[in-house]
């Protein structure tokens, strides 16, 4: 009787801890239990998911001459079973005319056999595939590891749903677009996005048409700062004139000679020399509409310049260090002519909850139509979850762990020494006078209250 009480005890504390805290469960009793499920159910799955091969002729005129019995099908191979803090990665050679997309088309059902959450695969490389399984629900309740990749200009921003993490890689994708409806996690995505940015070398630039609200409270880590159409005209028309006089030091800097190797001809910022390289430049526009809408012809003319020169920006800033980071709610053809152009630069794409199906081909009908169907059935309470994709075709669903304003003012803060003083900005640099005088009018204009 006493085994018994204490068997239902541990069954029960085990089935709480599972509620409760999933992460601790699976890294005390889940991914034991996972792996002898995987090991045990492994050749009856593969052979009932139709991932097997009949054995060879060989094999077979062996087992005649011999008398034995005739070997049955063949399942791909284990090279490697590998626990994480999030699941398992069980890494796969596959036999002669197998394929990687026969084991993404079978993880659904190789989620069923195995007991676990998810499960996601990838071709590492000819006739190796990496089948990565979850035993949680790892976007839940997002928890970054502690261990991060902190080389320069490439942001940890989120978790995908295969437990890895989701880096915002500014050398490898230089331009990017964030969509997402109201209320559902876009800016704290952007929080995230600063925040990770901050200890960073880098000048960031904002064009916040909403008065400055979601970017001013981190206006001390901003080398410049516009809150209004016709500010953003005229930072972005120094950003272009930056670009220029970035161009004129690469090609004077280039050493292009007989003694020179080709690696070390500069071709863009980060050839130069480190004590000469300009600082790289984040620009990070919120509501892109707000600059492309207008009622009146003057403010046509300005939208055009506006789209014009983020245009020159996305087709000619990568090898200046100047990398674009645009949010909004829509972002398509009806905001007018240039627009299109300018979704062509933006690279890396990223959609939250979105309200139309519309929204969704925007971000990734030219790069990745299944992933559109992935973007409108994102549920509305839970916000954060997005899905990330680029011009290769593959996505993810993410979701960036909640950071508080006061969290990202507290980081902006500890950081804004390393904010660099860019001369072709410094008219744009972020002033606290101006919201000072602006709450002390409304201070004397609101009505008193009992």
């Amino acid at each position: 009787m006493t085994w018994l009480m204490v068997a239902v005890v541990v069954v029960a504390a085990a089935g709480l801890l599972r509620w409760r805290r999933p992460a601790w469960y699976w890294l005390s009793l889940g991914v034991t239990f996972a792996t002898v499920r995987v090991l045990v159910r492994y050749a009856s799955v593969m052979d009932a998911c139709g991932l097997t091969v009949p054995p060879a002729r060989w094999r077979l005129a062996l087992a005649r001459m011999t008398r034995r019995e005739v070997p049955g099908p063949r399942s791909p191979r284990i090279l490697r079973l590998r626990p994480t803090r999030t699941g398992l990665v069980l890494r796969l050679k596959l036999r002669p005319g197998q394929d990687a997309f026969d084991v993404a088309a079978t993880t659904d059902r190789l989620r069923h056999s195995f007991g676990l959450y998810g499960v996601t695969s990838c071709e590492i490389r000819s006739g190796v595939v990496e089948v990565r399984m979850t035993g949680y629900d790892v976007l839940k309740r997002v928890q970054m590891p502690a261990r991060l990749d902190t080389r320069p200009m490439r942001i940890p921003v989120a978790l995908r749903e295969d437990g890895s993490v989701h880096y915002r890689d500014y050398r490898a994708v230089p331009h990017g677009l964030t969509l997402g409806a109201t209320e559902s996690g876009k800016s704290v995505y952007q929080r995230n996005l600063v925040a990770g940015l901050a200890p960073h070398h880098v000048a960031l630039v904002g064009i916040d048409c909403k008065q400055g609200v979601e970017l001013f409270p981190l206006a001390r880590r901003f080398s410049a700062l516009a809150d209004n159409p016709d500010t953003a005209l005229e930072l972005l028309e120094a950003l272009v004139t930056h670009m220029e006089e970035v161009y004129q030091l690469i090609r004077a800097e280039q050493r292009i000679s007989v003694a020179v190797p080709d690696a070390e001809i500069a071709a863009d910022v980060w050839d130069l020399p480190e004590d000469i390289r300009p600082v790289p430049v984040v620009v990070l526009v919120d509501e892109v509409a707000e600059l492309a809408l207008y009622a009146t012809k003057d403010e046509e003319k300005r939208r055009d310049r506006i789209i014009t020169a983020l245009v020159r920006l996305a087709q000619l800033g990568r090898a200046a260090g100047i990398y674009l980071e645009i949010c909004g709610q829509r972002f398509g053809s009806e905001l007018g002519k240039g627009i299109t152009m300018l979704r062509a630069q933006l690279t890396g794409r990223t959609a939250h909850r979105v309200n139309d199906e519309t929204s969704a081909n925007m971000a990734f009908g030219d790069i990745a139509p299944d992933a559109v169907l992935a973007a409108i059935q994102i549920p509305a309470e839970t916000r954060g979850l997005a899905i990330a994709g680029d011009s290769t075709g593959g996505w993810h669903r993410i979701r960036a762990p909640h950071t508080s304003l006061r969290e990202a003012v507290n980081i902006c803060n500890k950081h804004a020494h390393l904010t660099p003083d860019l001369p072709a900005l410094a008219a744009f640099r972020p002033a606290t006078a101006a919201v000072s005088s602006a709450r002390d009018r409304l201070s004397k204009t609101a009505p008193a209250t009992a």
